[in-house]
């Protein structure tokens, strides 16, 4: 809307406000232009809502602000915007970064003056622009300026009780990941959604890499999947239209109600300054600031906080508090706001004062805002907690008015395991079952349900009858005769002949033609042979917060099926397996977020050195990015450590569909895809080989199948480090987003049949080895895979908790004479290999034979389905 609305359009506009009815975007975009008697109707309806939400949290009459010192780390930085003047070159500076001592000089005096938060504001990555900064990184130990930022965020927490938020601009997830432990809460502002503004030569984030606003988005939506209290904002004036401006707040309301991680929401208006390109742009004006607070507090709705700096608002700050807002932002008796030198902090009790005369109290907050203080895990890390509780009302989760600032230890936990919780999961999840069907927190872990729906991926359409018959027919032909030039469009036809999840389109002669297809190549690769390997799944914990959808094994520490393993329990359960002749322990747990980074390493020495010759297959392509960024570790490093620490090779499991748009509906924090891809590939070069897997049939379509198949085979043909390629079929049944309804009950079993025979088909002559969960499939499904391109049948496992959380019924283990008597139908001979495929010794085999591969403590108990 590029004119003033209609008097009209206004009217319905604010009495759709003052009813409580959901804005659109039009709507927002009309009130945006409220001026006069217009703005005071609007105003009186968004302090309306306002009150509502702060009556909600107990917080009646209560504007809020925090006490902080502003720390600029570096005035360096690799953008270059058009309205910056904090921003400068290294020939202006001293030094390139503040030293600690100086970090530590404003944290002290801010502390002596009742300071409780540390404001980091730097420049984003500026060694990418400046070789000065990279060299100063450099001499001082540092890898970037992530690093330093990371390192004096502990000195603060550690020498003045300080607490940290970070606005390091923008970030990766794994940067969030590194991060999180060391600051409550973090900021970025998204500004504005304009490409225009992004795009344009002359326009002010032109040049910018860090302004594009997808990229923004993305790290607003990393932080909400990573749990971290997040602060961000607008700022109005500085060329957007005021279409883009009601745009960047339903962008803000799609991430706030999808991840719940926004804590506050800050409305800047611009103001201009000298020596920079945006002097002569007149500065926003101040009805047009209470306007845009206004519909931003009538979009985001009654929970949002939304602040507005009181610095930039001259002496209107009955206006502002008339629209809306609940929080005036960070206010510093010792520093000077470096982003708006030239606006000096009100004093703190003027401040009182005027908020007071507008009928509201000025009560102290933390960094992180009291919701987030009160619901403590996952959004505040456990290294945190008694940073914040020190400083924190136990009842309000507001700033204590007799917090003594003090320096306490930050450090990772002890790396002690204690046995906590459900630790017989392992067997008792057959004989008794899960305790509940869900997590006491499914409402809100996840995210919000209905925000989900909006990012599911369209479903596939069908072709014509004729028309595909045709196709299937000459994509058979390519498979059978030459299946390294199958096209992408040729796989998904063959797909297809499985029909969509109710078997509607299903042609039975194409599929049967397709697996007996499969089955030749599969001959040709590895032969007749069946194989399975003689293990001992160990899940070491099942508490995590990551917040995947479709995970039924996460618990809280809480839930009464939380269970975490001694180190001790861990190696007796190896030692159990080895003599029930396994060759491999499989050990993959919970992100347990009191686990230190260099658990793992602990986990795997504690096997080895109870059984020196197994080999330890261990760690998802997660973990290993949960120990790297809690070691504030490289991936490479971390691996090389693992390795040095007993860790054989890794699951590549935490896979999933590699394709975001599917990840973002399946997980809430999981890594993505380019970790995933990151880990997988950075292990093969170091020498640890992988499983490659693929898990199917939740939200995800056959074309989405085809592409993971393919990245799989891109991966394999650069690195060569695969050992197998499994395929997961989704379990549903107590699946937290199936029992939302997003997710569909699994494939069918043609799918299975197809989606088995294309894996073999488009790896062919790149992986040899096939494998189908028995995990997953009942036996007459694995045996028709088997017939259809499938090699490998996995292990004895002997204890699996992960799928029969999730309500698989095919029992936690299955016995050699199980296998055998599952392949014996098919006629082909079955082997016993180790994880790599080789044959196991002789002493291996003879124990395996007499305990007939699964070890007697998890034998001893009567599965219900067998009673």
């Amino acid at each position: 809307m590029s004119v003033n609305p209609t008097d009209t359009a206004m009217r319905r506009a604010l009495a759709r406000a003052r009813d409580g009815k959901a804005l659109d975007l039009t709507e927002a975009t009309v009130l945006l232009h409220a001026r006069d008697a217009h703005l005071d109707t609007l105003l009186g309806h968004a302090g309306r809502v306002r009150d509502a939400g702060l009556e909600a949290v107990g917080r009646q009459g209560i504007i809020t602000y925090s006490r902080k010192v502003f720390i600029p780390l570096t005035r360096l930085c690799r953008d270059r915007c058009g309205y910056c003047t904090f921003a400068t070159a290294p020939h202006k500076l001293e030094s390139m970064y503040l030293s600690p001592d100086e970090v530590l000089e404003i944290a002290r005096q801010g502390a002596a003056m009742g300071c409780k938060e540390a404001l980091f504001t730097l420049g984003d990555r500026p060694e990418d622009r400046w070789p000065q900064a990279r060299e100063w990184l450099h001499a001082h130990g540092y890898d970037d300026t992530l690093s330093y930022v990371r390192a004096m965020a502990i000195r603060v927490l550690e020498e003045t009780g300080l607490l940290p938020h970070l606005n390091p601009g923008v970030m990766t997830w794994q940067d969030l990941q590194r991060l999180k432990p060391v600051a409550p809460s973090m900021g970025m502002m998204l500004e504005t959604t304009s490409r225009r503004l992004f795009e344009e030569k002359g326009q002010p984030h032109y040049g910018s890499p860090d302004k594009d606003p997808a990229v923004r988005l993305r790290v607003l939506e990393d932080a909400g999947r990573t749990n971290v209290p997040f602060t961000s904002g607008i700022l109005i004036g500085i060329g957007e239209t005021v279409e883009d401006r009601a745009e960047s707040l339903f962008a803000l309301r799609r991430v706030a109600r999808e991840y719940g991680g926004l804590q506050e929401i800050i409305v800047q208006n611009f103001r201009a300054k000298p020596d920079t390109a945006m002097r002569g742009m007149p500065d926003a004006d101040l009805q047009e600031l209470a306007a845009t607070i206004a519909v931003t507090r009538l979009v985001l709705g009654p929970r949002m906080r939304v602040q507005a700096p009181p610095n930039l608002v001259d002496s209107e700050y009955e206006l502002m508090i008339r629209a809306g807002i609940d929080d005036w932002g960070g206010i510093s008796p010792l520093t000077p706001d470096h982003v708006n030198p030239e606006r000096p902090w009100p004093q703190i009790d003027d401040l009182a004062a005027r908020t007071a005369s507008a009928g509201f109290a000025l009560r102290e907050r933390l960094t992180i805002y009291p919701e987030y203080v009160l619901a403590g895990e996952p959004w505040l890390d456990p290294r945190l907690n008694a940073h914040v509780a020190a400083l924190a009302d136990p009842e309000t989760g507001l700033a204590r008015e007799d917090a003594v600032l003090a320096g306490r230890p930050w450090q990772e936990p002890d790396g002690g395991f204690v046995s906590l919780g459900r630790t017989d999961l392992h067997t008792a999840v057959d004989t008794e079952g899960r305790t509940n069907d869900r997590r006491d927190d499914f409402d809100n872990v996840y995210g919000d349900w209905e925000a989900l729906r909006e990012r599911l991926p369209a479903p596939a359409l069908p072709g014509e009858p004729a028309v595909r018959l045709g196709e299937v027919r000459e994509a058979l032909r390519q498979a059978a005769d030459d299946p390294a030039r199958l096209t992408d469009a040729q796989a998904l036809t063959l797909l297809d002949v499985a029909g969509d999840h109710n078997g509607v389109g299903a042609d039975d002669v194409a599929l049967e033609e397709l697996c007996r297809i499969a089955d030749d190549l599969r001959r040709e690769a590895v032969g007749d042979e069946v194989t399975y390997v003689v293990n001992r799944n160990i899940n070491f914990t099942n508490v995590c917060y990551t917040g995947c959808r479709f995970c039924a094994f996460a618990q809280r520490r809480t839930d009464a099926d939380a269970y975490t393993l001694s180190l001790e329990q861990v190696a007796d359960r190896a030692w159990e397996g080895w003599q029930a002749g396994a060759t491999e322990v499989c050990m993959q747990g919970g992100i347990h977020p009191d686990m230190p980074g260099s658990a793992y390493f602990d986990i795997a020495r504690a096997v080895k050195a109870r059984v020196p010759e197994m080999h330890v297959h261990a760690f998802s392509p997660m973990e290993v990015i949960n120990g790297a960024s809690r070691t504030n570790l490289s991936i490479e490093d971390w691996l090389v450590a693992a390795k040095e620490a007993g860790v054989d090779s890794l699951p590549g499991t935490a896979a999933e569909i590699l394709d975001d748009d599917v990840r973002w509906v399946l997980t809430k924090g999981k890594l993505p895809t380019r970790e995933w891809v990151e880990v997988i590939s950075t292990a093969h070069r170091v020498g640890i080989p992988t499983t490659s897997t693929m898990m199917y049939g939740h939200v995800d379509n056959h074309a989405h199948w085809v592409q993971h198949i393919r990245l799989i085979r891109r991966i394999q043909e650069e690195t060569g480090g695969f050992s197998e390629f499994v395929l997961l079929p989704f379990v549903h049944h107590s699946a937290p987003i199936y029992l939302a309804g997003i997710a569909r009950p699994g494939p069918t079993a043609r799918e299975n049949r197809a989606v088995h025979a294309l894996a073999r088909i488009l790896l062919h002559g790149a992986i040899k080895n096939i494998q189908c969960s028995w995990v997953k499939l009942q036996d007459g499904l694995c045996r028709e895979v088997l017939r259809g391109g499938v090699n490998d049948l996995g292990g004895t496992l002997m204890e699996e908790t992960i799928s029969r959380m999730a309500g698989s019924e095919n029992g936690s283990f299955k016995t050699i004479s199980d296998i055998a008597a599952m392949v014996a139908p098919t006629g082909r001979p079955l082997r016993q290999r180790t994880t790599s495929y080789g044959v196991p010794d002789e002493d291996r085999l003879a124990a395996a034979a007499a305990s007939d591969g699964v070890c007697q403590s998890v034998r001893n108990f009567v599965p219900l389905g067998r009673r």
